[in-house]
């Protein structure tokens, strides 16, 4: 008899293992299907020249929630994050840029090239760090929509007004211009030197298809700079082995829960009964069959080739159709026989030891963009470099060298000819742009691996090659991503489910997609709650150690049944005879856990307090009479009028 799972998860990107650990955690039996041989979509490391393990597509780490490895405890699987240095930006002059994590030293290092830009520096920063704690929360909120009357999303609607109207004016003013303006019109309001600003804005246009003065760039800024290790915002790391080590933590986690994980299963289809999914069909045309089908794969395969288009309504169909991808970003990776040696700072140092950005000017980052406009990769590109081994030196024979170039932009579509007629004039670009700074560089190279957009999408299956499975752009965020009224990761497909990164909260090597999804996928199956750790309150509560004078079920063995998994007070009131289902409101008010023993202190009547209606009530009040609540938010209050 075939096997028969709980979950399907399509792909085995870190989304979807992420998804797929913890519906394992909350007891689901879960298969993961991965088309390549290798787990991680996009974040992959991969032997392409022997000895040398290169970090094919993404390269550094700074976006993974820290919930994520908490919940999984990946560092007990493998995953360790080393810290990124700083960025040097060398300049057509023969000086340079430097900015590091010491912040001392960047203000002296701004100072050299203007002291009003050291001092604005410092109040960005601190106003970065403001907008980022406003917008973090999002990021592991179900979107809301806005359109609803539903109480919940009325809930989270005023939770997000709430929350911006207790940011300072400045700031509230700098949110809005971060959400309309583009990156360059946005840092011309703080600083003044030309070099800064283009390496700064740089991070902008990431994964877009968008010029630093495209409106809207400004929160692609944001959105890279709400990066932390440690609880430090705008940090970035190398993970040890490359960004393939993070994926491997991922999967293991996912098997040590008793997830199932298949290499080389390709799906081709999603089988759909009644307007529910209920399997998939394989390249070899096996069927596996599930209750639950949750794909981590973009919009574009997942409802324009896995699904028929008449299973869909055509409106949504529209809309998937113009979810924009538009793959603007390639890669080139170096095997150097030694390091590269910048004219700026001669030899070998620390400032190798972070990231090389090719942004010199503000002009030259737009003129990047000019030439991609009209369907040709740029002449002079933006390149983001690190060199991983002076880190990490597990991922290259003793005494060589990575050299892991992004570069932008490199068009999917091309006005002129094919990507395969184009990739060795594209890596050779690279190279001869380097060597400007670099003029070694050429000596030096052992081997190379040239990755076009197009090669991105045959190898991972990323439409278009855009590597956060859709653009970053404000019309494509938050309850709008993927679809407007679909953003919650259920689709018109019942029992389908979204969980990769064009879903909210968007790309970066995250996981926070695939841990909603997983969230959103309990809450629907009847799991009832769970904690932030994906477990079912319902079944954990019950296997883990009580407090005294509670009772503790004990845990049979071999299959196990509804009686043996749900508290005997449970079961007398039907919680598994359907009530639930017609009356889940008086269920969940009614509900009870087994009784702590008498509390005498908890148990007393509470003395009589007056509540407060107002705020000037609250104001004339003498504070220390109130609840502790009230006399919180009355302090916050007199500090604010103060």
């Amino acid at each position: 008899m075939a096997k028969r799972y709980d979950v399907i998860v399509i792909g085995g990107g870190h989304n979807g293992l992420v998804n797929a650990a913890y519906l394992a955690r909350a007891g689901k039996k879960v298969l993961v299907l991965e088309r390549r041989y290798v787990l991680g979509g996009a974040a992959v490391t991969e032997e392409i020249i022997p000895g040398f393990k290169f970090s094919v597509f993404s390269y550094v780490v700074s976006l993974l929630r820290p919930e994520i490895i908490r919940d999984l405890d990946l560092p007990r699987h493998g995953l360790e994050i080393l810290p990124l240095d700083g960025t040097m930006t060398p300049m057509p002059n023969g000086d340079h840029l430097w900015r590091v994590n010491d912040h001392s030293k960047t203000r002296r290092e701004l100072e050299r090239h203007s002291k009003l830009d050291a001092e604005a520096y410092e109040e960005f920063g601190k106003s970065m760090v403001a907008m980022c704690r406003f917008v973090k929360p999002i990021l592991a909120m179900i979107p809301p929509d806005p359109t609803s009357l539903d109480p919940r999303d009325l809930k989270k609607l005023a939770f997000l007004g709430k929350r911006f109207q207790t940011l300072a004016a400045e700031d509230k003013y700098n949110l809005v211009q971060l959400m309309t303006m583009s990156a360059a019109d946005f840092l011309d309001q703080w600083f003044e030197t030309d070099v800064l600003k283009a390496t700064m804005s740089a991070s902008g246009i990431i994964g877009t298809f968008l010029g630093i003065r495209s409106p809207g760039t400004a929160y692609v800024l944001l959105h890279h700079y709400m990066g932390e290790i440690d609880g430090a915002f705008r940090s970035w790391g190398f993970s040890r082995g490359g960004t393939g080590a993070i994926s491997n933590a991922i999967g293991d986690a996912a098997r040590e829960a008793g997830v199932e994980i298949r290499t080389e299963a390709a799906v081709t289809r999603i089988l759909t009964k009644n307007g529910a999914a209920h399997g998939v069909v394989l390249e070899s045309g096996e069927e596996i069959h599930a209750d639950i089908v949750s794909s981590s794969v973009d919009p574009n395969l997942t409802f324009l080739k896995f699904i028929e288009s008449r299973e869909l309504p055509g409106d949504f169909l529209e809309e998937v159709r113009r979810f924009k991808y538009r793959g603007s970003s390639g890669k080139v990776n170096l095997a150097l026989d030694a390091l590269p040696d910048f004219t700026c700072l001669p030899g070998p140092g620390r400032h190798l030891r972070g990231a090389i950005s090719i942004s010199p000017s503000m002009e030259y980052m737009e003129r990047a963009y000019d030439q991609a406009k009209y369907g040709e990769f740029s002449r002079r590109p933006y390149i983001d470099m690190v060199i991983p081994t002076l880190t990490d030196p597990s991922v290259a024979p003793p005494g060589k060298h990575i050299l892991s170039c992004f570069v932008q932009y490199a068009p999917y579509k091309l006005s002129h000819g094919t990507w395969d007629e184009q990739r060795e004039a594209f890596g050779n670009t690279v190279i001869d742009t380097i060597s400007e700074h670099a003029p070694d560089l050429k000596k030096i190279i052992i081997g190379k691996q040239v990755i076009t957009p197009l090669d991105i999408e045959r190898q991972t299956g990323l439409t278009e090659g855009n590597i956060f499975q859709g653009e970053l752009s404000l019309e494509q965020l938050f309850f709008l991503r993927p679809v407007a009224g679909w953003a919650r990761y259920r689709t018109p497909i019942r029992k389908l489910y979204m969980c990769g990164a064009a879903t909210h909260p968007g790309g970066g090597i995250m996981g926070a997609s695939g841990h909603l999804a997983a969230l959103e996928i309990l809450k629907d199956t009847g799991k009832g709650k769970t904690d932030r750790g994906g477990h079912s309150r319902n079944r954990d509560y019950w296997r883990r150690p009580q407090r005294a004078g509670r009772r503790v079920l004990p845990r049979e063995k071999g299959p196990e049944t509804t009686a043996a998994r749900t508290p005997p007070n449970c079961r007398r009131r039907g919680r598994h005879r359907g009530i639930s289902s017609w009356l889940p409101l008086l269920h969940r008010c009614s509900r009870r856990w087994p009784a702590a023993p008498f509390n005498p202190q908890r148990h007393a009547p509470k003395p009589f307090r007056p509540r407060t209606f107002g705020i000037s009530h609250t104001l004339v009040s003498p504070i220390a009479r109130w609840p502790r609540t009230h006399a919180v938010h009355g302090s916050r209050l007199l500090r604010a009028t103060n």
